[in-house]
Parts: C-alpha cells; structure tokens; sequence
C-alpha cells in the first residue's frame, strides 16, 4: 500500500497528514514527529481534503471534521479513539469519564495510553481529555499544543455564542 503525504503549516507547528490510496486518513504527526516509511510519497493533491479541514479548524471555521479514518490499533484503542470522537467540540472529559463511557470504568490507565497511541490527533481530539481535577497531562503534541487546541476550541465556541 502506499501513503502519501503532505505538510500543513498550523498555529501549533508543522503537521505531516498521510492517506491511503483512497484518500483515507492515516495519521497526523506533529513537528518533529514526522514519521516516513519507504514508499511513502509526498503528494498535497492527494491529501488536499484533510488539509482543507485542517486549515478550516484552524481558522475556526470547521468544529467537525468528514474525513474517513483509518487509525491502525487494537480493538481497545479504537474503541477508546471512537469514545473520543464522542468528545463535543469545546468541551473535555477525564480519562476516568473516558473509561466509563468504554464500560471499563477503571481502565483510566489504559484508556490514557490508547490516548498516547491516537495516530490521527485534533482529528480524533485526543487533546479533549484532561485529568480528573482538570489538569492538562500528556499530549504527543506536548501540553503547550493541547492548550493551544482547547483554548481556540473555546475561542471558536464564545465567538459563535
């Protein structure tokens, strides 16, 4: 199979988006994180479509993403990532509401580490999910980045309002 790739520059740094042939959403790496594989191929046509929503969510424009997603992971992991596309945008959850929504109301450890596994970031807001006395805690992006999205997220939703 191959991946093709393009690069957005966004507020919190540079993004490598990768789709499938079929346009399908594979991952998000954050600057830095970048990941290539051989045969992967950087084409920005093929990626044009999540690029756009990306650059709609960062103007403020898009609060829900269309994209068809393929996150590679355990049966956990996506069921966890499913849980957090449950996530309203501009709002969190703990991980410990994240666990009881998955029927495992003490996998909370679990349920952070399917979280540190999300290949497709913003897209799937892992960046929603905060600690239980409403601590930022870890982010592949870094915290400086998961409190960028939160704090556009509720800039987005008090200019709406």
């Amino acid at each position: 199979m191959t991946t093709y790739t393009a690069i957005l520059p966004s507020p919190v740094g540079e993004l490598q988006v990768a789709v499938d042939e079929r346009g399908v959403l594979l991952r998000i790496d954050f600057q830095g994180h970048h990941q290539s594989a051989d045969g992967d191929r950087q084409d920005a046509r093929r990626c044009a479509h999540v690029l756009a929503q990306l650059r709609e969510y960062f103007a403020g424009e898009r609060t829900e993403f269309a994209l068809e997603l393929a996150p590679a992971g355990t049966g956990f992991q996506q069921r966890a990532w499913r849980a957090l596309q449950q996530i309203p945008f501009g709002r969190t959850a703990s991980y410990q509401q994240q666990a009881a929504r998955l029927g495992k109301p003490r996998a909370m450890r679990a349920v952070g580490a399917a979280n540190g596994r999300n290949p497709i970031p913003i897209v799937v807001p892992c960046h929603r999910v905060i600690g239980k006395d409403g601590t930022l805690t870890g982010f592949g992006g870094g915290l400086p980045t998961k409190r960028w999205l939160l704090d556009h997220e509720a800039a987005v939703l008090a200019r709406r309002a």
